[in-house]
């Protein structure tokens, strides 16, 4: 086991896998592929210029671009050359990048287009290799990607790449991924090999992924979730498809077709809010009709679940109800899968059903960069909706101190880069600790309620978790964000984000005239379906944890301005701070 890395990995599927296609990615409204021998040699190449640069095995190199299939070459090649990665969100400001590249002590990174190369263009003693050969360059040191690149691998540093790969082990840094930064400056995660094969074996265990799966790779690879998929679906042969633009996910998905992929909540929350948005405007025959579909669904997978007999006249109108109605909701993604994953955030029960109800399985995890990134998931075997799952095989969870997750394991960073002091705190014991609340159900399934950083203490002494009331009432289709305020106050307010392309075509339907999205908002028959759409959303929640007042604002929360991470976790320090004022209005004074 300990001879187990990456590297060595890889190569074994690559020679018994040469001519099989290993990914697709688009360029020029096209489609293009490369085999796994293909994509090999260009990972060697690669390898090869970078030990010829003078890099040494334990050298850091920088990756900051969009998804695409050299951001996974440059990965494979770090591998295979013994140098450790460390990825750069594509949205990162100059600051922050700035910050990482001098923390982390990088000298090479690859950028992926105009706005990057600006950004890492005035940082000094750094060279800059660029997949993107259009760029318009200024700066230090610089070269496109392709002429980077060796074309050919001469014998000797292919004898130096095959002596790196012999001193690799399972405790070797594979890669350091700086958190997302919710609150103060990120830190820099170190995970080894072992970490991952860690999570390789929890996968093998209960989910079955062959060379015959296809998934669509759009989370950003500088996410642990995207990057650990895509290491595992090439240790299995599968084919990978790169999308740089993850606002194109939905009509890729219908292009691609994928058997099997993971995401965030926010693609699930968007198809299950555009679908029933769709009802409520729909003939009452047409409802009647989904709502049967729906109910039909549930009752047939249910019991195919726990492998009970399912009587003819089920079967029978559940075939015809998913003639006419769910297989739709299939189409929308891509046909059926194998499985979906969610992960990063809390996916809505009510969001799970349905899709389980439609035939698709959403089998939703938690975990953190720290934990490589897995703790616990629901699986094709064994789920429960509005949880996320039971702990991953060879791992040890625990609710501590205050109902914090407590979490030890083979997935357990090595510590933070640079950082022994934020490690030490980190880390009792033995045991890693979240900074989430959780709690076991007599089956052994884990609930996450909040973090304990963002739990809201009203001036009444209640604890009131704003991601429950931010998944409950967020769902909306006219609502595109939202953030639950009330932290030392009396009761809780809102900041909403409508979706404005939902909120206009209202508009236009309603007849209503505009000049600007402000002056939109600011209509009372807007804040009257607003109202109205909270109210509808809410009825789960505790009186203590209704909306009493929410103020509507025309533009999102971006990464750009700082209110939220590139992972879409809230800013609520920043959030609360930029909006101190428009909070206040909505709080009587006295």
């Amino acid at each position: 086991m300990n001879s187990q890395h990456l590297g060595r990995m890889i190569t074994k599927i690559v020679e018994t896998n040469d001519s099989r296609t290993a990914l697709r990615y688009k360029e020029n409204q096209e489609w293009n592929s490369l085999t796994y021998g293909q994509m090999w040699a260009r990972v060697h190449g690669l390898a090869a210029a970078m030990i010829s640069a003078g890099l040494e095995p334990g050298d850091r190199v920088g990756i900051y671009s969009d998804n695409c299939y050299q951001w996974a070459i440059t990965d494979f090649a770090c591998i295979m050359a013994g140098l450790i990665s460390v990825p750069v969100y594509s949205t990162n400001t100059a600051e922050q990048v700035e910050y990482i590249v001098k923390d982390a002590g990088i000298g090479l990174v690859f950028v992926g287009n105009q706005d990057q190369y600006d950004n890492l263009s005035l940082i000094p003693e750094i060279k800059i290799v660029s997949y993107d050969p259009g760029l318009k360059v200024h700066g230090n040191a610089f070269v496109f990607f392709d002429e980077y690149t060796h074309d050919a691998v001469d014998p000797t540093l292919g004898d130096e790449i095959c002596a790196r790969q012999g001193q690799v082990t399972m405790d070797t840094t594979l890669t350091i991924i700086y958190t997302s930064g919710t609150t103060g400056l990120p830190k820099g995660v170190m995970l080894s090999h072992g970490n991952l094969f860690h999570q390789f074996t929890a996968l093998d265990l209960h989910f079955k992924v062959t060379k015959e799966d296809v998934s669509l790779c759009f989370l950003p690879l500088s996410h642990v979730y995207e990057r650990l998929w895509s290491y595992y679906l090439y240790s299995k042969g599968a084919l990978n498809t790169y999308l740089s633009d993850p606002k194109k996910v939905i009509e890729t998905l219908k292009e691609v077709k994928p058997t099997a992929m993971v995401s965030v909540p926010r693609l699930y929350e968007k198809i299950y809010a555009a679908v029933y948005n769709a009802q409520e405007t729909a003939s009452p025959l047409k409802k009647k009709l989904f709502s049967a579909a729906v109910d039909k669904g549930m009752a047939y997978h249910q019991r195919k679940k726990e492998n009970q007999t399912i009587p003819l006249g089920l079967r029978i109108k559940f075939k015809i109800f998913d003639t006419l109605v769910l297989s739709k909701v299939r189409d929308l993604v891509g046909g059926p899968k194998n499985f979906f994953s969610a992960g990063g955030a809390p996916l809505e029960r009510s969001i799970e059903e349905f899709f389980f109800a439609c035939g698709l399985l959403v089998c939703q995890g938690y975990g953190l960069t720290e934990t490589s990134p897995m703790i616990s998931f629901n699986t094709p075997g064994a789920f429960k909706f509005g949880t996320v799952g039971k702990p991953v095989p060879n791992t040890e969870v625990k609710i501590g101190a205050h109902g914090e997750v407590l979490v030890k394991g083979g997935q357990v960073m090595k510590g933070y880069y640079n950082n022994p002091e934020k490690t030490a705190a980190a880390m009792v014991d033995g045991w890693f600790k979240t900074g989430d609340i959780g709690e076991f159900d007599p089956q052994g399934f884990l609930r996450i309620t909040d973090r304990i950083k963002e739990l809201i203490i009203t001036s009444g002494g209640k604890n009131i978790a704003p991601q429950h009331i931010e998944t409950l009432v967020g769902k909306d289709y006219f609502i595109e964000q939202i953030v639950a305020i009330g932290d030392r106050r009396k009761f809780i307010c809102a900041l909403v984000v409508p979706s404005m392309d939902a909120l206009e075509a209202w508009a236009m339907q309603k007849g209503i005239t505009w000049s600007s999205t402000e002056e939109l908002i600011c209509r009372e028959d807007v804040h009257a379906l607003y109202r109205e759409r909270i109210k509808r959303n809410s009825t789960q929640l505790a009186r203590v944890e209704t909306i009493k007042k929410f103020t509507l604002l025309p533009k999102p929360f971006t990464v750009e301005t700082g209110e939220i991470t590139p992972t879409l976790k809230l800013k609520r320090k920043v959030i609360s701070e930029k909006y101190y004022d428009l909070i206040e209005s909505m709080y009587p004074k006295a």
